[in-house]
């Protein structure tokens, strides 16, 4: 299946900002941006004149064309180490990203939200197959730890040159984060940037893009691309600055929320050389830093009484969050002999985060203000080999190994209360309760893919995992996935998996429960079982049809059966996710798509249907009052991301230099209640978008976007505040425009 679609454009209106502080910073990082590309293009200029006077234009096409034929049959090499038999898979090449609403600038979590069955949540979470994220990324077929989960992106959809998304019953290869794998092709091998890879023509020595986005909410953005290649050295390069006063979701229905603020620097890059036609060496590291005010809630009245200070108005708190996320990648990649290619990466991350209260605010208002930081470091080594065993057998495997070191730093003022948890005092008290733990996650896998006829591919195997953190536990997990071609335009896909699913240890909360009893942050139950790894059996099978040379659908149904199934909810006043267990769970559902493709019209339509239930909280117990331990003990109840109906639409239409398009978002509403027993209202959120492409003298090229985000202005709510651990309202977005901008060289 694909996903050659346009979605939807997501353009910009500007509004001066009042917050003269951040909009220094943003400046200060904004011009030293530019200023590298600035430098950039007048290097190149300097070199490409030396280069006129002194190359021998034939030599280097030669080489350069050398080059790319080598660094693409390793793409290829490369990419063929990840089979998908038997599972579901949804493409977004570079072409579909960059006629997406805001083109490489559109967040990574929103392209993704076209494929079916992707739920969207607050704080950019997404939801696939009813599942809690779990999502695995892997760039370049290489799997980057995950960050501690926050509010702000840490990868680009800039970089990519394709996105695949991969549901369903996974291959023996793919393990710990199931519910999809955002597997993302980087721009970094040579002509992939410049467009000149499937052209014959050499690629650039030397190439970039400058980029400006303005907005409602004072938008603002700078946004650059440096890439090239020379000889058997390719590099690419992304970095953006941004900055609005939405960076959250505003817990109100207003246009503008308050104190939302948010700082934002990304930067991806990577360098691969080419040893001979057989042997590559690549880096790559990404790194983000984001900062976020967190948005009040006014009209609230204090809950608690303070002996000395003053106690802020609701709407004048001033709590903050900053997410840090660091990783490098150094990897061999070898066509060892015409029946055997494989790829080494050594792997490093770091991840933080800081959540920083209002000292009075929050305990006047929650009973405790904890300044939290939790990190994470991870390092390990992935492999991944194939062998042609035969002309009809291919082997696969490989290992992955991964230590880690993590820490919580927990100092929370609180109010001294009776057993009731009645406060008994106005002076607060002071409670530390840090920890930190290593670990380490290992995992073997081997698997055989068999053309066992023209028409019918099997691919099974078994992988095993173990994992020695927070629980120490492991399992064999079986793998069967197969696709049959019934006619030339008709194709079946089944599958199972046994999953196996270790907790996220950046994500375990480590509260002390005795420390905070008769205080005004006493937890409601004295449980505090370590959280469990999941484990469960997955099945999937559907269908995909070309009904003509423009039109292809699809149907897929997918049934799981989980023990110790893991959730994720926000418990305490940071806005910071812990994971617990339930007993057990089943999660099931059916997915169509509708494509359609013809001249310049394109469209889709995506509808799921989903339910995804828990029964018995087995882990984490102390975050659950009495009442609700007692009601999930007996019934099923739905997981608080469980949405029943999800659906996306979209149309475009390319006029000449000038992209047409709009597209849909629907959504039948997230859980919500005594424990998630009701469902927000329904909800459908409509976008419209023009991209023009611009060639004028004494300018060059240049293209723009403008865009409509929420045409109708309809207010409708993502969360209300209630269900199983989740916390303030959270609102979509009013109407919204857009410009975006950006310049070639």
């Amino acid at each position: 299946m694909s996903a050659r679609w346009i979605p939807f454009v997501r353009l910009t209106h500007f509004q001066h900002s009042q917050h003269f502080p951040q909009f220094t910073r943003f400046t200060r990082r904004a011009l030293a941006v530019a200023a590298a590309s600035a430098f950039a293009v007048n290097a190149h200029a300097q070199s490409t004149a030396n280069a006129a006077n002194t190359a021998n234009a034939g030599d280097g096409n030669i080489a350069l064309s050398g080059t790319t034929v080598s660094a693409k049959r390793l793409d290829a090499a490369r990419n063929a180490l990840s089979p998908d038999t038997g599972s579901s898979v949804y493409n977004f090449d570079q072409t579909d990203i960059q006629t997406l609403p805001l083109g490489v600038n559109t967040p990574l979590n929103q392209v993704l939200l076209q494929a079916p069955g992707v739920v969207q949540d607050s704080y950019g979470q997404l939801h696939v197959r009813g599942d809690h994220a779990n999502l695995q990324y892997r760039i370049d077929g290489v799997i980057i730890p995950e960050s501690i989960s926050g509010f702000g992106q840490a990868i680009d959809a800039r970089i990519a040159s394709q996105i695949n998304l991969i549901t369903g019953a996974l291959p023996a290869q793919f393990g710990y984060r199931t519910a999809g794998i955002v597997d993302i092709h980087t721009k970094g091998s040579p002509g992939l940037a410049d467009g000149t890879a499937d052209t014959g023509e050499p690629p650039k020595a030397f190439g970039g893009e400058v980029g400006v986005v303005f907005g409602s909410h004072a938008d603002r953005e700078v946004n650059t691309q440096l890439y090239g290649t020379k000889g058997a050295l390719s590099y690419y390069f992304s970095a953006r600055v941004s900055a609005n006063d939405m960076g959250i979701e505003n817990p109100t229905g207003d246009r503008n929320a308050i104190h939302d603020h948010t700082n934002q620097t990304n930067a991806f890059g990577m360098v691969s050389y080419l040893l001979n036609p057989d042997n590559r060496v690549s880096f790559m590291f990404g790194t983000a830093n984001n900062r976020f005010q967190i948005p009040n809630l006014p009209g609230v009245a204090p809950q608690f009484t303070l002996d000395n200070g003053t106690i802020p108005d609701s709407s004048n708190l001033n709590a903050h969050q900053r997410e840090l996320t660091d990783f490098q990648v150094l990897s061999w990649q070898s066509h060892l002999s015409p029946k055997l290619d494989t790829q080494i990466s050594l792997f490093h991350r770091t991840s933080r985060v800081d959540y920083t209260p209002d000292p009075l605010g929050d305990l006047a208002y929650n009973g405790v203000a904890s300044n939290i930081t939790r990190r994470n470091e991870a390092y390990g080594v992935q492999a991944d080999s194939s062998y042609k065993l035969t002309d009809r057998h291919t082997l696969r495997f490989g290992l992955f190994v991964q230590q880690e070191h993590f820490s919580v730093d927990n100092t929370s003022n609180v109010f001294p209360a009776d057993d009731n948890g009645q406060q008994t005092s106005g002076t607060p008290l002071t409670i530390v309760d840090n920890a930190n733990d290593r670990g380490t996650t290992y995992g073997l896998y081997l698997q055989d893919e068999w053309k066992a006829t023209d028409r019918l591919t099997v691919n099974y195997g078994a992988r095993y995992d173990h994992v020695n953190t927070v629980t120490n536990e492991g399992q064999l997990s079986p793998r069967l996935g197969l696709t049959y071609d019934l006619t030339s335009r008709t194709r079946l896909h089944a599958g199972y998996s046994r999953y196996f699913t270790p907790p996220a240890t950046e994500k375990i909360d480590t509260t002390s429960v005795a420390k905070f009893l008769n205080t005004t942050n006493a937890l409601p139950s004295d449980a505090n079982t370590a959280v469990r790894a999941e484990r469960s059996d997955y099945f999937d099978l559907g269908v995909s049809h070309q009904l003509t040379s423009a039109i292809t659908v699809g149907l897929d149904a997918y049934y799981r059966r989980v023990n110790h199934l893991q959730d994720e909810g926000q418990f305490g006043n940071a806005l910071i996710y812990s994971t617990f267990n339930y007993e057990k769970g089943r999660i099931y559902g059916v997915e169509g798509t509708v494509n359609y493709r013809q001249g310049n019209v394109g469209a889709y339509l995506n509808v799921a249907v989903s339910r995804a239930m828990g029964q018995g909280i087995e882990t984490g117990q102390f975050n659950f009052g009495a009442d609700e331990l007692a009601y999930i003990a007996n019934h099923w109840v739905h997981l608080d991301h469980d949405q029943q109906v999800t659906g996306s639409a979209g149309v475009s239409y390319q006029w000449g230099r000038t992209l047409l398009s709009a597209d849909a978002l629907f959504g039948s509403g997230l859980r919500s209640g005594f424990v998630n027993s009701e469902h927000l209202p329904a909800y459908l959120q409509v976008n419209l978008g023009v991209g023009e492409k611009f060639n004028l003298p004494g300018v060059g090229r240049f293209d723009a976007k403008l865009s409509v985000l929420n045409v109708f202005d309809r207010v409708y709510e993502l969360r209300d505040g209630t269900g199983i651990g989740v916390g303030a309202p959270q609102f979509g977005p009013r109407r919204t425009f857009y410009l975006a901008m950006s310049k070639p060289f």
